[in-house]
């Protein structure tokens, strides 16, 4: 399968010039947009490779629809940052024959999901309780059925380690290895409440009460927004589905990423 990110014409393009590049292999695909995640779906059953086009916003959508059904995305990066893209655009046509020959190793991300009122959403990066409006809002955490603390923040997220390195990083939370199923809970500009990141086991059930103003939403992965009513709870765990990616680099290749992407200069 060919994800790509629509309205981008160089997306399209490359999808296509890849579809005649696995023709000539003699294997069979199909392409759509990676935003269309209902139609992608329907195509899991039978498809034993994703190829995901754009940046990592777009591998987000494709993980969100190969977890499931546990088929591997092969990232290639058309954006600026591109921490889960394998490959750049330019590498497609060297690269692509030691996918098809079987090269590579698979590597597994934790996933979440979080349940209101019987709704369950799953996402790679996070979940976020934040405002829509620029304000403060208050949020009770809990682990189990435990009280933590009273946040009074711009808003809450919840991590994977593959999210460690988006939001939950700009808000001064650590940064966890790929293969690591632990949860970051890191607090927003906290004005008052814990003002430091936890990082919390997988299994972990955690629970984020809306107290009081609406205007308060779930938002996962940052492309999935629910609106939460005043006392609502969000309970946030670790799915039952992993992301999985095709990697070609070496095992170690995320420290030279973050090297890389965080303002580091290679020598």
């Amino acid at each position: 399968g060919i994800l790509y990110r629509p309205h981008v014409q160089r997306a399209e393009a490359l999808a296509h010039f890849i579809q005649s590049q696995l023709a000539a292999h003699d294997v069979s695909s199909w392409c759509g947009s990676a935003w269309d995640e209902a139609a992608a779906a329907l195509h899991m059953s039978g498809t034993d490779l994703v190829i995901g086009i754009g940046g990592d916003g777009t591998l987000l959508h494709c993980a969100r629809i190969t977890a499931p059904s546990r088929v591997p995305v092969f990232g290639v990066k058309l954006g600026q940052l591109g921490f889960i893209t394998e490959i750049n655009e330019h590498e497609v046509e060297s690269l692509l024959p030691r996918v098809l020959a079987g090269e590579g190793w698979v590597e597994e991300r934790t996933m979440l999901k979080a349940s209101v009122n019987g709704e369950t959403l799953r996402g790679l990066n996070d979940a976020v309780v934040r405002c829509t409006a620029v304000r403060l809002v208050d949020v009770t955490f809990e682990v189990g059925k435990e009280m933590v603390t009273t946040y009074r923040a711009d808003g809450v997220i919840v991590a994977t380690a593959t999210g460690s390195t988006a939001y939950s990083l700009a808000a001064g939370g650590p940064v966890l290895v790929p293969e690591s199923t632990d949860m970051v809970v890191q607090p927003v500009c906290s004005h008052i409440g814990l003002r430091h990141a936890l990082c919390l086991p997988e299994g972990t059930v955690i629970g984020l009460t809306v107290n009081g103003h609406d205007g308060i939403v779930l938002s996962i992965d940052g492309q999935i927004e629910r609106a939460l009513r005043p006392g609502e709870r969000v309970e946030v765990t670790t799915s039952e589905h992993r992301a999985r990616f095709l990697r070609l680099r070496p095992r170690t290749y995320f420290f030279g990423s973050l090297h890389e992407k965080l303002g580091g200069t290679r020598t």
